[in-house]
């Protein structure tokens, strides 16, 4: 990769990484090659290989700049958010917030879904993937458990893990279905385990000791 030491030259290089990242949404990663990213970025093909070492290299910082966007949204949403005690469906309803998004997934809604379970199944098989989403999912991690402390809930980083996997399985069940409902889904099975992965900070901890 050559580094953009030029206003000009980052201005092109920020170009490309936004393109690569609509592309993946809008097609996944088939979407993304040299001649699809340059033209949607109105760019000289030859500056994709000029500013990014390998496909795969600009596809991972498509990754990144995607991800972090998601990130940004969630971190305003949270700024909202008061410091209450909440019961256990105004909090699956905040978790579900930053997770999903509002109540009523639209196509564009839907398509974003989509595309972070792509990033996330994809990073299995690519290292470079690999490490973006680890980041990716370090800054999840912190934004959720300050949504959850905000609504006087009991953080433990390994319930916190089963907190998004029950929310990650209901989403995919429910993006392959006909009439897809995914914050539906999530939201029943969520709240029947919201109490025990991150309970109210009034209630024992002992009793779930258990679950470790």
């Amino acid at each position: 990769m050559i580094t953009a030491t030029t206003p000009k030259g980052e201005r092109r290089r920020q170009a490309l990484v936004a393109a690569a990242a609509e592309l993946l949404l809008e097609g996944g990663f088939d979407a993304v090659r040299h001649r699809s990213v340059a033209t949607r970025a109105e760019l000289p093909l030859a500056s994709t290989t000029y500013y990014f070492e390998s496909l795969e290299d600009l596809i991972a910082r498509a990754v990144e700049f995607s991800g972090n966007a998601e990130l940004e949204a969630m971190r305003r949403r949270i700024g909202e958010v008061t410091h209450r005690r909440r019961g256990a469906e105004a909090t699956v309803d905040l978790v579900l917030d930053l997770l999903i998004g509002p109540e009523g997934v639209d196509e564009g809604a839907r398509g974003r879904l989509i595309a972070r379970y792509e990033r996330t199944v994809a990073s299995a098989r690519h290292p470079e993937l690999r490490e973006v989403q680890l980041r990716l999912r370090g800054q999840l991690d912190e934004l959720l458990s300050d949504v959850l402390r905000r609504s006087d809930r009991i953080v433990r980083p390994e319930q916190l893990r089963r907190l998004v996997a029950v929310v990650d399985g209901a989403v995919v069940a429910a993006l392959s279905e006909s009439d897809p409902q995914p914050r539906r889904l999530a939201r029943g099975a969520l709240l029947e385990v919201i109490d025990i992965v991150a309970p109210a900070t009034h209630q024992p901890v002992d009793r779930y000791r258990s679950l470790d």
